[in-house]
């Protein structure tokens, strides 16, 4: 694949410059796949690089690489990081690797080969060497355009009586069934999956909740096929019995092991408090999460919600923007006032904050959440024509609270209750209620 043709190349010492390991690069020409398009020209000089230094570089019409200079070697690889699209000269370059700056994942700027994840494909990796002062760079065309690939696999050995069983159907268990016959392991190897559906990139159900899952599965079917990875849907480990070296699955189901890998993962914390189990409630854990979402989006032609979205994270500010088009109005209600203000600071958590009010956003500025969620005293729903206009509190704010429980209980306010209630305005003026401080500071 791309590293069969990468050589680094070193002004000191070019004729003792050796392939990594993990490449089967030759020096000769005619060891090339003839049946490639190559793409071969000067693409700086140089001078024009410096030491611990990454440069994005035009190769042939169309096509560009990642020049790397350490330790007094060149090196070629591809140009974006495999998972996502980031452009990986904006990343930050380390001992033999450089890494991406939009999630981490890191790749070896000898081979191409990604060492950290996210991400499973590796870059491609160039034939780099230096004449009279002019970087030169040869490249696969194909490797050029497509910018990833994919390491080698042994293939399933009949005689290897050796099975690994693989719980847990997410990116860890895909990436462990990859490796382990990147690495050489010809035995069986076995996928369980709770969802009735492949391993697919969960990342991006907060970005767009209408996306189809078939359309972000991290592999298709005929790529397990292929590399004879079984793979099993629907159903559930319930028991483990490391003795008999058996795992026990719903259905009556069992499957004997040499050895297991569990990848179970985690889910959504859903406080013990009332009112978390309404209908319209959820988390985003899985694309049965999103989907539920979506479809009330949808159902709502006149966007008559009001959306309520806890964290301002990642997870909760993409949730918002992709809501926020969509309903009536969407408020997002953190720890802080301020979003992203653990990760990037205050300064730049108010510019963020500001672009999603500038957009309809209500982030309420006297808002304040602490402690866990364990320490949360209530979530309050109000229900209207069976729809949630939602918000939720912490502290000892008795107007929130009193209403929280006037909600659960089930109680109609009468007029004169109105008259003394402090919440009684609520009540009236439900479109009002995304707007209620919530527990002030």
């Amino acid at each position: 694949m791309g590293a069969s043709n990468c050589k680094s190349f070193s002004p000191k010492r070019s004729s003792e410059v050796k392939p990594s390991k993990s490449s089967n690069f030759s020096t000769k020409a005619e060891n090339y796949d003839k049946t490639e398009v190559y793409v071969e020209d000067v693409v700086c000089k140089e001078t024009d690089i410096q030491e611990n230094e990454m440069k994005l570089l035009p190769l042939g019409d169309d096509g560009k690489i990642l020049l790397i200079k350490q330790k007094g070697e060149l090196h070629a690889i591809g140009t974006k990081c495999t998972h996502y699209g980031a452009l990986l000269h904006t990343g930050a370059l380390g001992e033999g690797r450089v890494r991406c700056p939009w999630h981490g994942a890191c790749f070896n700027i000898k081979t191409g080969d990604i060492e950290d994840f996210p991400g499973l494909d590796s870059l491609p990796c160039y034939q780099v060497s230096v004449d009279k002062g002019l970087v030169k760079v040869k490249a696969k065309q194909s490797e050029l355009l497509g910018n990833k690939r994919v390491k080698g696999m042994v293939r399933k050995n009949k005689c290897n009586s050796e099975t690994i069983v693989i719980v847990g159907g997410g990116p860890a268990g895909a990436t462990c069934a990859e490796t382990l016959r990147q690495e050489g392991f010809e035995g069986r190897i076995i996928l369980i999956c709770k969802e009735g559906v492949l391993p697919y990139d969960r990342v991006k159900l907060s970005k767009a909740m209408d996306t189809d899952v078939q359309n972000i599965l991290l592999r298709p079917q005929c790529f397990y096929e292929q590399n004879n990875i079984e793979t099993v849907f629907d159903i559930e480990a319930v028991k483990l019995d490391s003795n008999k070296k058996t795992v026990y699955l719903t259905c009556n189901q069992e499957y004997k092991y040499s050895k297991i890998f569990l990848a179970t993962g985690s889910q959504a914390r859903r406080p013990d408090l009332p009112g978390v189990n309404l209908q319209n409630i959820f988390v985003l854990k899985d694309f049965k999460d999103s989907s539920g979402i979506q479809k009330l989006l949808k159902e709502d032609i006149t966007k008559k919600n009001h959306i309520v979205v806890l964290g301002t994270g990642f997870i909760g500010m993409e949730a918002a923007a992709y809501c926020a088009d969509k309903c009536a109005s969407v408020t997002v209600i953190g720890r802080d006032c301020v979003p992203f203000k653990s990760v990037f600071g205050e300064e730049i958590g108010m510019r963020i904050k500001k672009e999603f009010q500038n957009k309809g956003f209500g982030i309420p500025d006297k808002v304040k959440i602490v402690g866990s969620l364990e320490e949360m005293k209530f979530f309050a729903y109000y229900m209207k024509n069976c729809k949630v206009i939602a918000m939720s509190s912490v502290g000892r704010d008795p107007i929130v609270s009193d209403f929280a429980n006037y909600l659960y209980e089930g109680k109609i306010l009468t007029e004169d209750e109105v008259e003394k209630d402090p919440i009684a305005w609520i009540r009236n003026k439900p479109k009002d209620l995304q707007t209620m401080p919530i527990s002030t500071s």
